[in-house]
């Protein structure tokens, strides 16, 4: 969701977006308030269509949408059923326009998010081949490695490479800011709670850790089995390992929050960009995340580690030398955090990238 909010609200000048968005979060009972349910909103630089669930917003969405109203219908997913296969199954027969597709996967073909229920993708993908759902799609990657991953996995299809748009740098921390000499590492997750996320992975390297630790961890619960798990890891913690859950956090909380702590752990099993990586590196936090992101090379730019999931001894051994730093040295990788975190040519070239990609896109649409 953050990828489409930073599109818009960078290319917003130049194309005219139209977003359909769940009325509700994620367990909630009752829509957001102060918003006109399966109605089209004018939010920010866009319009948004907050559909209620179940078939009744649907109808209200299909009934909205004047053919000649769009030229690209853009999906950020492909096994979401509301996201990515309904808006495909209605195009395919007849219910929406027939209209090219750009499908931004987010990730989803890393080995690490196949390897979570693998017999049931397989399945979607073999049927969605033979009904032809994706016929006319440009698949967007955000690196080369997802390009990789899209093609291993679908064979020969069009995949365009535009990284993911960061925010605007909103960094205002102070660079110095760590722990005292002799307080407990300070270290921080923030992501949603699922498997993907590898907060489990986190919590079981930090119990083998000698050095004192605190670990916050921020995100919404999205799979209440997982955090049972994860619960019970934290019950087992040695003393000097305090973890603790604290609650999801507002997007303008986040840099604030994160610049709190030593460092930033997220060993996921995969991301195609992982913007609460970014933030991180901007709040100044050094991050020790897999080596399953595009965010690469942290040890030599004294950044942070990426680290393969096959060798957990290498995360404990780098938070346990990490701990052993004195504070000018931390303060040294803060910097070097935020100046990757903070990269000003990187972040002009990814708004280049995802311009030409919708003109490309388009450009398919006219043909």
């Amino acid at each position: 969701m953050r990828s489409l909010v930073n599109m818009v609200d960078q290319l917003g000048d130049a194309f005219d977006f139209r977003i359909v968005a769940a009325d509700r979060d994620l367990g909630d009972a009752a829509p957001f308030k102060g918003v006109d349910v399966n109605a089209w909103n004018t939010v920010g630089g866009g319009r948004v269509f907050y559909r209620s669930p179940g078939a009744a917003g649907w109808r209200a969405l299909l009934h909205s949408l004047d053919p000649t109203s769009f030229d690209l219908i853009y999906l950020n997913s492909f096994f979401s059923p509301s996201a990515a296969l309904r808006p495909l199954v209605y195009r395919r027969f007849g219910r929406l326009a027939r209209k090219p597709v750009l499908l931004a996967p987010r990730g989803e073909f890393s080995p690490g998010a196949l390897a979570l229920k693998p017999a049931k993708k397989r399945l979607f993908i073999a049927l969605s081949k033979a009904v032809g759902l994706h016929g006319n799609v440009l698949f967007q990657a955000s690196s080369e490695y997802e390009a990789a991953d899209i093609r291993r996995t679908l064979g020969d299809v069009p995949v365009y490479v535009a990284s993911n748009l960061p925010g605007r740098s909103t960094s205002i921390v102070d660079q110095d800011d760590v722990a005292a000499p002799g307080q407990p590492l300070r270290a921080v997750f923030l992501s949603r709670i699922s498997p993907k996320k590898n907060l489990l992975g986190a919590i079981e390297v930090l119990a083998r850790v000698r050095a004192p630790v605190t670990f916050d961890i921020y995100g919404v619960i999205e799979d209440g089995a997982y955090w049972a798990r994860c619960q019970a890891a934290i019950a087992a913690l040695p003393p000097h390992v305090q973890a603790r859950y604290q609650r999801p956090l507002r997007p303008d909380e986040v840099i604030e929050v994160l610049a709190r702590h030593d460092f930033f752990f997220l060993p996921t099993l995969g991301e195609n960009y992982g913007h609460v990586i970014r933030e991180a590196l901007s709040a100044g936090l050094p991050v020790l995340i897999s080596d399953r992101t595009p965010w690469r090379g942290l040890v030599a730019e004294s950044a942070g580690a990426d680290l393969p999931l096959e060798a957990p001894d290498a995360f404990v051994a780098w938070v346990e030398q990490f701990a052993a730093l004195a504070p000018a040295e931390r303060a040294a990788m803060r910097r070097a955090a935020r100046t990757r975190g903070d990269d000003p040519a990187a972040a002009a070239a990814a708004v280049d990238a995802n311009r030409t990609l919708l003109l490309r896109a388009l450009g398919a649409a006219a043909a």
